[in-house]
């Protein structure tokens, strides 16, 4: 086993800019081990002051739709303006083996190799929301080491994946023309919250079809709510493949950061994102402490017994194990 390094070791290394330092400073954060755990706690405790410098951008779609290969033309674009992207790429894990593909650097080979891009893929494994459990950790590390946008490539469309929404500036949503009905497939929740809609692929044959697609959309969107940025989404057609419309995708995003910074939105916004951090930690935080304590891994199997046969009901067993989970607790802290 590779030894780890130090906190200021790590400190030291992600905020001199070195890809090796940040890549094992993102592993030891996703680490699921105690003991790295409280050394990834205080190395984000460090790192801190460093970050929220960058332009955090989400990228969503449907299955199909070509989110590698537009963020890999879109981030080439950027990289040729000299900003300094960081992809956090989230492949799916499969529910049985747990296992995930991690691809996104052969998908997206030529951005790889760009001097001025950092492509880190990871799995989503249980995690909801469409990222990966420490995707928000990974984020800042990203921010400290000197990036200034950061993308998050997210696993595709489901009802739950709207928590991308919680870590990013801009939300951008892919879709697909000339799939039948084009608002079926997607749902409304994703919809709102999308700062806009890219129907890419409009291109050849299927250009008039994205355009067709694109007005099908903005009628749609305007039977929304209003933002509480105040910002109206747009509707774009692009092509990653043959770069065009990605230009302006960019400077759509641009004057989105101008709009909410004038408003006063876009810091307020990360502010509630604070807040969901810490309120998603505590969370998490009581999970594992409630399945990890002896009491509950001793009398849980037992419970679950009666559930599945039938014998007794899950409210009163969950009721059962929290009051005797929170006089365990309460009882040894005295």
């Amino acid at each position: 086993m590779r030894e780890r390094l130090s906190v200021a070791a790590y400190k030291d290394g992600i905020l001199e800019g070195n890809r090796f330092v940040l890549s094992r400073a993102i592993t030891l954060i996703e680490s699921n081990l105690e003991r790295d755990a409280v050394l990834s706690r205080a190395l984000i405790a460090e790192i801190l002051p460093h970050t929220g410098n960058s332009l955090r951008i989400g990228i969503t779609g449907v299955p199909g739709v070509g989110k590698s290969t537009f963020i890999e033309s879109f981030g080439l674009m950027l990289a040729a303006l000299g900003k300094k992207i960081a992809i956090l790429a989230i492949d799916p894990s499969s529910q049985l083996s747990r296992g995930s593909i991690l691809g996104d650097k052969t998908r997206m080979e030529a951005l790889a190799h760009h001097p001025h891009a950092y492509i880190r893929p990871s799995a989503a494994g249980k995690s909801l929301g469409g990222v990966a459990r420490k995707t928000r950790e990974a984020m800042l590390l990203c921010e400290a080491a000197g990036f200034d946008t950061i993308i998050i490539e997210t696993v595709g469309v489901g009802q739950s994946e709207t928590l991308v929404k919680n870590m990013v500036d801009f939300f951008l949503l892919l879709m697909l023309a000339g799939a039948g009905d084009e608002l079926q497939g997607i749902k409304r929740g994703i919809m709102e919250m999308a700062d806009a809609i890219a129907i890419n692929k409009a291109d050849a044959d299927n250009l008039q079809k994205a355009k067709a697609a694109a007005s099908q959309y903005k009628s749609a969107l305007h039977l929304f709510p209003p933002t509480p940025s105040g910002w109206i989404p747009k509707v774009k057609t692009c092509s990653a493949i043959e770069q065009t419309g990605i230009k302006d995708i960019w400077k759509m995003i641009t004057e989105f950061e101008q709009h909410t910074q004038i408003k006063g939105f876009f810091q307020h916004n990360r502010q509630e994102q604070n807040l969901s951090w810490l309120h998603e930690t505590i969370s998490e935080q009581l999970e594992q402490n409630f399945y990890n304590n002896p009491y509950i891994k001793q009398e849980l199997k037992q419970k679950e017994k009666l559930v599945a046969q039938g014998l007794k009901d899950p409210i009163t067993m969950a009721q059962e194990l929290i009051k005797g989970y929170q006089k365990k607790v309460v009882y040894n802290n005295k």
